[in-house]
């Protein structure tokens, strides 16, 4: 019988180790959104889902082997919660700080499933204001199971598509922009266009595409 003393297993390396990662370009870069707005974004709310992701996997290593289920899948759907979102956020400031130009593969791959690359724009905008006031992103996903980019709706950190590789990820939940923009999630999305570094997300796209060829 096991010892309910000792923990459920040995925590893995990285459990509670996850670190915070530094701005990829200097916070007062961005066109449109200001110093203060990219600092707050990600001291606050990126850095606190690093810690609370900490915190949780803390949790469930030191869990003794007759915890109850309930104990278990409530600190699970909160890893995952606080797993993707940091993910996501290293994702958003990864693929900003470029010049807002679209080129390259991406773009290309974009021209092919939606025929031009202003029909992906038109809806990937709306998409993203459909989310306006309240909370979600918008994922440019690469999906291996055709092979094709698309874009999708999320309404938090724990919807994504099976398997896909994310090549350009939009913050929609309100501490992204309300700072700067207050209820304007247009002028918000506006100039995120304006900042989106294509030369990462064609990165990610070849990348996800080798990987899956």
């Amino acid at each position: 019988m096991a010892d309910p003393t000792v923990p459920i297993g040995p925590a893995p390396a990285y459990r509670g180790r996850n670190e915070v990662k530094p701005l990829p370009f200097p916070a007062d870069k961005l066109t449109g959104l200001s110093e203060k707005l990219i600092t707050s974004h990600h001291q606050n709310n990126y850095a606190g889902a690093v810690k609370r992701l900490n915190q949780i996997q803390q949790q469930l290593g030191s869990l003794p082997p007759d915890a109850a289920p309930y104990q278990v899948g409530a600190l699970k759907r909160e890893e995952l919660i606080a797993t993707n979102s940091m993910i996501l956020h290293e994702l958003y400031f990864g693929n900003l700080g470029g010049n807002g130009k679209p080129s390259g593969a991406a773009v290309d791959m974009l021209k092919v499933e939606y025929g031009t690359f202003e029909a992906w724009d038109h809806e990937f905008r709306l998409g993203c204001l459909s989310l306006g006031g309240g909370s979600g992103w918008m994922i440019l996903s690469y999906d291996p199971h055709n092979a094709s980019v698309h874009s999708y709706w999320a309404a938090d950190h724990t919807h994504s598509l099976a398997g896909g590789v994310p090549l350009l990820v939009m913050d929609m939940y309100e501490h992204a922009y309300q700072m700067d923009y207050g209820a304007n999630a247009k002028g918000y999305v506006d100039a995120i266009f304006q900042n989106i570094n294509w030369d990462e997300v064609n990165k990610r796209a070849e990348r996800a595409r080798r990987q899956v060829g």
